[in-house]
């Protein structure tokens, strides 16, 4: 049990770095697609977003080779850096970001703001409820993945639990304790129910404002 323990804090540290990274990476660069004035700046969203159409299976295989190839094998980075980029996010704040008035860019200027200035006291706060929706979707992501840590992790000590309950289940003539696959579940639930429930309201508002 305490070895499950120590999967449900990997599986929290990969949620919540995965979470964190993809939000700051996609709304930097959504940011700097949609207001700054750069040669090519449709081409770069376009090559961002044309990932999209690329299965998970063309994709994976390649960046395992190239996680290896830096040595991260077996480590958080491994686990959380590949899995920061994120085309849907990008695409989302650029969309919201677009619906933003040109006066606000105006008047930034006239009073002499930095780029860095207006995104962290106007474009920021603008953005919390998108970012609440995000949050919890990108959280959940996080937590739930399976097929990256197999390929990535061979260290029991840096499992993750969805991983980590398939092999609580024997095969062949073993035993299975279904007891404990079956806490091992329910534990594993509780922390992306728990985002759900505080930032409900959040979340829901956050939808509704992307669609509008």
């Amino acid at each position: 049990m305490r070895r499950f323990w120590r999967m449900l804090l990997n599986s929290f540290v990969m949620a919540f770095s995965i979470t964190l990274g993809k939000i700051t990476v996609s709304m930097l660069s959504a940011f700097a697609i949609v207001w700054f004035r750069f040669p090519l700046r449709n081409l770069f969203f376009w090559m961002i977003f044309i990932t999209l159409m690329l299965p998970v299976e063309v994709r994976i295989f390649p960046t395992v080779e190239v996680i290896a190839n830096l040595k991260m094998l077996d480590s958080y980075a491994g686990l959380t850096l590949p899995l920061m980029a994120s085309a849907t996010a990008t695409f989302l704040f650029r969309q919201f970001f677009m619906t933003l008035p040109d006066e606000l860019v105006e008047a930034a200027r006239i009073d002499g703001a930095s780029p860095m200035r207006f995104f962290c006291d106007i474009v920021f706060p603008l953005s919390k409820t998108n970012l609440a929706a995000l949050f919890v979707i990108t959280f959940i992501y996080g937590w739930n993945q399976y097929l990256w840590p197999l390929l990535i992790i061979t260290d029991v000590d840096l499992g993750t639990t969805v991983a980590g309950i398939k092999g609580m289940i024997a095969t062949g003539e073993g035993t299975t304790e279904w007891n404990s696959v079956m806490a091992a579940m329910l534990l594993t639930l509780i922390p992306p129910v728990v985002i759900v429930l505080v930032m409900q309201r959040a979340f829901v508002r956050g939808l509704v404002d992307s669609e509008k």
